[in-house]
């Protein structure tokens, strides 16, 4: 990656200083050629040119991002920190190592992950060609794809079996791509990713769909009658076996009892007699 500007003044120095103000950087740091030369005028008053020089800077994103990995790590308090760029295709690779950089990972990758982000941005600021950055922390990436591999692999068969569709945790882009990659090892399964933002997550499922559950059948509408149906109450009259001679018997019996009457049956006295009965 090359950064440059070109700059022009009375002497080819002052138009390399120009240039290099335009970039930002000292004069040292940077390789300059020059475009063309100072012309001086003619008594002084006809013709002349300026020095035009073009100044550039042969940049390595890599090496970028690894110096301001280091300050970012020095603030956190982690000191002593090595790093080892691998170049690969399209990017290289940061392993970090040193003591006490575990807690650098973070929560499932966490903090690696936005640490990696901060560094891509870092090293593709001054634009160009896209140069992607990835971290790494005691194989800790290895690691992981290991087991988001067998956990997808897992899933597509657990999915196959069920005949349901199954929903994991949200994930970043490169954790849904291993699990994509492991689904698609496994004849009859597929995955897709659902949600927006944080909440984007992978779902594993049959090729065919889910299977209709039992509950869905409509024999089961047949369970229930249409309409509410109660029982007629019972009458609370013992029934009489004993014959008409029984109930004549049992009429004459009761003949001779007092029978209560309730206050609303009994005849209301007089309200022209005495209080307090006939006084002679």
């Amino acid at each position: 990656m090359m950064r440059e500007a070109v700059g022009t003044g009375p002497t080819v120095e002052e138009a390399k200083e120009a240039a290099c103000r335009q970039l930002g950087v000292d004069s040292y740091e940077a390789e300059f050629e020059i475009l063309q030369m100072p012309v001086k005028k003619t008594f002084g008053l006809f013709g002349g040119s300026p020095a035009k020089v073009r100044v550039y800077i042969k940049e390595n994103p890599a090496e970028k991002a690894a110096a301001y990995l280091k300050k970012v790590l020095s603030g956190m308090g982690v000191q002593n920190v090595s790093i080892r760029i691998q170049p690969e295709e399209g990017g290289a690779l940061l392993s970090i190592s040193g003591s006490d950089v575990g807690f650098v990972i973070g929560h499932r990758g966490e903090t690696l992950d936005a640490l990696q982000y901060l560094a891509g941005l870092v090293a593709n600021h001054s634009g160009g060609t896209y140069f992607r950055i990835a971290l790494d922390i005691g194989n800790y990436r290895e690691k992981r794809r290991r087991t988001l591999s067998s956990l997808g692999k897992k899933l597509a068969e657990k999915s196959l079996r069920t005949g349901r569709n199954i929903a994991l945790e949200p994930m970043n882009p490169y954790e849904r791509r291993i699990i994509h990659t492991a689904v698609s090892s496994v004849d009859g399964a597929k995955s897709w990713s659902e949600g927006e933002d944080l909440e984007r997550h992978v779902v594993v499922g049959p090729v065919k769909g889910e299977r209709p559950r039992r509950g869905n059948s409509r024999r089961g509408d047949l369970r229930k009658p249409q309409g509410s149906f109660r029982p007629r109450a019972a009458s609370r009259e013992k029934p009489d076996f004993r014959g008409s001679a029984g109930k004549d018997r049992n009429a004459r019996k009761n003949a001779g009892k007092k029978q209560d009457i309730s206050p609303e049956e009994k005849p209301r006295e007089d309200s022209s007699a005495p209080l307090y009965g006939r006084i002679d």
